[in-house]
């Protein structure tokens, strides 16, 4: 039998024999440095024979390295290039498996069952012939490679305001623009404050989670947080009470608008019945304080609303208080921590779509 002509790697410059010197001596990926070696020592005069008795690889592997970096210079050194076989399943069919995936099994006759499983969705895309053959590592993989993944089912609720857009640009415009005659201040109410175990988040031993107590009657009754954010300074101020009335309510903006008694203070707040109640929008007028509301359900645009989450996190997720004294304390403590790191509350969703919306999108998901 003839002898198989013999295969060297292109011409390589000085530049491409340093950065192959380089690799051979840095590379930490073993595909990446066994092929790096392979083109050096091609480059180097070394037959393919030569090669294969000092790597311990085969003639067809190091031909294989040789042509394909002849081919495509050093990204034929990649770890994810590889002479592996054709893909079996082409992308279209791949786009049909994602787009099947992304739809409800209602949507194809099947009332068995409401969402897919990758077994279920196998043996769909196998009984109307789809693919001819599929496991559930290949399913597996094709929906992580097309962007699809297992998600818990959100909600929206849509806001029915007929003015949501004039309402939320007012908003925005105060927090990008603060008023030179006063201060912008988010106000809601936090609760209600039960004793109870709070399930939360915590560094444990594997297989040995933390666990609370349960609870059947819990006697003490509740409490509420009325809580403002001024946005001047990033801080919170609060009150803890019984009850949320407007009575309550009317006590946290007195407290207010004694700590500024010279500046306009721009409220914030959502459309809960205690904020429109007639005796504090009489004091409101006539106290300098502008009364800001939110567009219905759209709480969300609501500045506080991010800095309660942030309170429930860390303050009271993973505790069991036994006292609304001791619940209170720890509140109190987690406040105090926050406030002497405050910093202004600037850049408000700034990189959000609500920012671009000319209509109101109530289908948003």
């Amino acid at each position: 039998m003839a002898r198989r002509p013999e295969v060297f790697v292109r011409p390589l410059s000085m530049e491409d024999g340093r950065k192959l010197a380089r690799i051979s001596r840095t590379a930490r990926n073993p595909v990446k440095l066994r092929r790096a070696i392979v083109v050096l020592m091609s480059g180097q005069g070394q037959t393919v024979r030569d090669i294969t008795s000092l790597m311990q690889v085969s003639d067809s592997y190091v031909r294989d390295v040789i042509h394909a970096f002849n081919e495509r210079g050093f990204d034929a050194l990649d770890p994810k290039w590889s002479g592996e076989r054709p893909k079996t399943i082409g992308e279209q069919i791949r786009e049909r498996i994602c787009l099947i995936a992304r739809t409800s099994p209602a949507d194809w006759g099947i009332t068995a069952f409401a969402t897919w499983s990758l077994a279920k969705l196998r043996e769909h895309l196998l009984d109307r012939g789809t693919v001819a053959a599929i496991s559930r590592e290949t399913l597996r993989r094709i929906l992580r490679a097309g962007g699809v993944s297992w998600q818990t089912t959100t909600t929206w609720k849509a806001s029915t305001d007929p003015d949501f857009l004039t309402k939320m640009h007012r908003i925005l415009d105060l927090y990008d623009h603060p008023p030179e005659d006063g201060r912008v201040i988010c106000v809601d109410e936090f609760g209600p404050l039960n004793l109870m175990p709070r399930k939360g988040k915590a560094w444990r031993l594997q297989a040995k989670p933390l666990r609370l107590r349960a609870t059947y009657n819990r006697y003490d009754g509740v409490m509420h947080m009325l809580a403002a954010l001024d946005l001047a300074t990033g801080k919170i101020l609060y009150r803890i009470r019984s009850r949320k009335r407007h009575g309550e309510f009317l006590d946290l903006l007195t407290a207010l608008r004694a700590r500024w008694p010279d500046e306009k203070l721009y409220l914030v707040m959502d459309n809960f019945s205690p904020h429109r109640h007639p005796d504090v929008r009489t004091w409101a007028a006539g106290n300098q304080v502008e009364l800001v509301f939110l567009p219905t359900y759209g709480s969300w645009l609501n500045w506080i609303e991010a800095e309660v989450a942030a309170l429930r996190y860390f303050a009271l997720n993973g505790t069991d208080h036994r006292s609304h004294t001791e619940q209170n304390a720890a509140i109190a403590a987690y406040i105090r921590w926050r406030n002497t790191r405050a910093t202004p509350k600037t850049g408000f969703a700034t990189d959000s779509p609500i920012r671009t919306w000319t209509h109101y999108p109530a289908d948003v998901a």
